[in-house]
């Protein structure tokens, strides 16, 4: 007989420690057990956290483990990791826990589900390397060999062969015996990358972790990871969670993007669960890009990171020449078209000579917002507060953030008037306005609209990669690591999109959106060509886009983050109070920042803002106020955990307001 501390699956957040049972010997850390739970011992899931426990209590009201799940169980290294995670986050076990499991129960022999079981797979002949890729490949085996915890930063040129790369690393781990997870940034992009790694690997050695499968499908993938049956895991955020042992390697490509940041609790990042994960292994992390965030770049320059560079591209041809067009001169000479004169000119020209077109604009929906042309109120969602997108082909007014439609009312709902404004441009009226100006021509979107499903995806990329499709319009699923080699241009329809967003990282999106995009042009024979359309064509973003030139963008922006004193040089903390009390709700986060002033942390350079109301909160009957904290280099974790003290607070007085800790939240601040 023995002791072991559990977490019970009980979603109250009064129930978020350690509970005592009594075990036989079988019972281990990370299995899955039932246990009688409460006054009236109903049977509860737990989770083994601790064993060989001394309790602290009598031995005679300690209950016993009923039984244990034979088929679901998680990893010491998993269990330790969601430890990390509570305390890192400021969340509740239960929150780590979910991470690493699937909901479901297993299927019956020879039902179960593999999503890509029917792939034939990509065979690519690679006749040899580029001698940056050898030296690439040989500084990251060379830890890979040697079991060395090491982080890369693998910054290379659109085209350059990362993938090639992680490929060839991914060989190397497997022949130490060790396993792999590759991670992409979107769902859209995880066929292309499937398709070639069952070409070399085989199906076989690889499992799928993503949103858009089917939960019998999620589960039995999942299942046949913990059982160890492949070696290989492709998926997007929640991959970095797949319950494989002895990791050798995580592979994070396009590390830049923000969908690699979680936006629902717990909000990790999957970088430090990445680390956290390959500390317990000695594993390798390569964080692969063509627009290194400026926070990796600075840790590499730090020398956190090792930095690897891809100068040229894989065939030696040259990076797409990129233009700007100055689109207040296009105003003046009386065009209010979506495309500027060069564009459209650019655009015959590429088709004429047989090859493809990407357009680029980073709103979806047919008009922006909607407004009154007599008073000028603007069509809002009534719970987020966020203006409403018309979205043509359902005829209805929808909300980006919450998802709610509306049905269109021809009168103004503050003043009567029926005349009402339909303002911007988003990817529909583009699709729209490209098939009436090419009519003879195929013309796709892909974004979140047309994107609903895997199948529909594969559909949509499949067409144009096989030169179906002529002209594809998208927001930033298209400029994310998709590979045609029949791009000979790609138009920006607004560069201005992501400028005007009121987000410290404004400029650095821009950069790499322009950058990334342009890298989908010239990847055959030809070269190929950029326009970028702007109404600030000295903006220094853009300006280092045009000429490929991420040196040049970071040495400007890391002066401006430093003089601002923004992360890297500093570290955001979000804490958001949502209660059905507004009252209450914002005297919580007053008295949060009042406390944490309390904690005496500063060191002269603190900064923690004045509660405001989170006007995007989408919460029904609730409302959610924030403080913002910029807190020092090194401060971080004193700060969360003083901020979780106070979250015990709330708790032990039964005070009626949720707490979420985000830390370097990536929505608009």
């Amino acid at each position: 007989m023995k002791y072991v501390n559990v977490v019970i699956d009980n979603k109250s957040r009064y129930t978020d420690t350690f509970y005592t049972y009594s075990a036989g010997d079988e019972v281990k850390k990370g299995d899955v057990v039932y246990v009688p739970f409460n006054r009236g011992n109903n049977l509860k899931t737990a989770y083994v956290f601790e064993t060989d426990v001394t309790p602290d209590c009598e031995l005679s009201r300690i209950k016993a483990v009923e039984s244990v799940d034979p088929v679901i169980s998680l990893t010491d290294e998993i269990m330790d990791t969601c430890v990390w995670m509570k305390q890192r986050y400021g969340i509740t076990y239960l929150d780590a826990v979910k991470c690493f499991l699937q909901p479901g129960k297993p299927a019956k022999a020879g039902r179960e589900k593999e999503p890509y079981k029917d792939e034939a797979g990509e065979v690519q002949a690679i006749e040899a390397l580029t001698s940056e890729q050898e030296q690439a490949v040989s500084r990251i085996g060379s830890s890979i060999k040697t079991h060395k915890q090491e982080n890369f930063l693998l910054h290379g040129v659109t085209g350059s062969g990362k993938t090639e790369v992680y490929m060839q690393v991914i060989q190397k781990t497997l022949d130490e015996g060790r396993t792999a997870i590759m991670l992409v940034p979107e769902i859209a992009l995880t066929k292309q990358i499937i398709d070639r790694f069952i070409g070399r690997y085989g199906k076989d050695a690889i499992a799928v972790l993503h949103s858009k499968l089917t939960k019998r499908e999620r589960f039995d993938e999942w299942q046949r990871i913990r059982e160890g049956k492949v070696k290989i895991v492709i998926g997007a955020r929640l991959g970095v969670f797949a319950p494989l042992e002895n990791i050798g390697l995580i592979i994070l490509d396009e590390e830049h993007e923000a969908t690699y940041k979680s936006d629902k609790t717990p909000k990790y990042e999957t970088v430090d669960i990445a680390v956290k994960r390959l500390m317990a292994y000695n594993g390798v992390l390569v964080l692969g890009s063509a627009t290194p965030s400026v926070v990796s770049y600075r840790r590499a320059q730090e020398g956190i990171y090792s930095l690897i560079e891809l100068k040229e591209r894989y065939n030696q041809g040259p990076l797409p020449k990129v233009e700007l067009v100055d689109m207040k001169e296009e105003l003046k000479c009386g065009n209010q078209t979506v495309f500027s004169n060069r564009l459209y000119e650019e655009m015959k020209k590429t088709l004429d000579e047989g090859q493809q077109i990407i357009l680029f604009l980073n709103r979806r929906g047919y008009s922006t917002f909607i407004s009154c042309k007599e008073c000028g109120e603007v069509m809002k969602c009534p719970e987020c507060g966020i203006s409403l997108t018309y979205h043509k082909q359902e005829n209805a007014a929808i909300c980006h953030y919450c998802g709610k439609h509306f049905s269109l009312d021809s009168k103004c709902p503050e003043c009567g008037s029926e005349f009402m404004k339909y303002s911007g441009a988003g990817t529909e009226k583009v699709e729209e306005f490209t098939q009436k100006m090419f009519p003879d021509r195929k013309v796709e979107r892909l974004d979140l609209d047309t994107a609903k499903s895997s199948r529909e995806i594969n559909r949509i990329v499949g067409s144009f990669s096989k030169g179906k499709t002529d002209i594809l319009v998208g927001t930033q699923l298209v400029a994310k690591g998709l590979d045609f080699k029949n791009v000979g241009l790609v138009g920006v329809i607004s560069a201005d999109v992501s400028l005007n967003i009121p987000d410290y990282r404004s400029t650095e999106r821009t950069f790499q959106l322009v950058t990334q995009v342009a890298g989908r042009a010239g990847r055959g024979d030809r070269e190929g060509r950029v326009i970028v359309q702007t109404f600030t064509p000295d903006n220094f973003a853009l300006k280092s886009a045009a000429k490929h030139d991420y040196r040049s963008f970071y040495n400007t922006e890391i002066q401006l983050r430093e003089y601002m004193n923004y992360p890297p040089f500093t570290d955001l903390i979000m804490v958001e109070f949502t209660s059905s009390d507004e009252k209450l709700a914002m005297s919580v986060a007053a008295d949060c920042r009042k406390y944490l002033h309390l904690c005496n942390l500063e060191d002269g350079h603190e900064t923690i803002f004045e509660p405001k109301e989170s006007y995007n909160f989408k919460g029904k009957d609730s409302f959610r106020y924030y403080i913002l904290i910029k807190c020092p280099k090194g401060l971080r974790n004193r700060y969360v955990h003083c901020i979780r003290v106070f979250g015990d607070h709330l708790m032990k007085n039964k005070i009626e307001c949720n707490m979420i800790i985000d830390v370097n939240p990536y929505s608009s601040l």
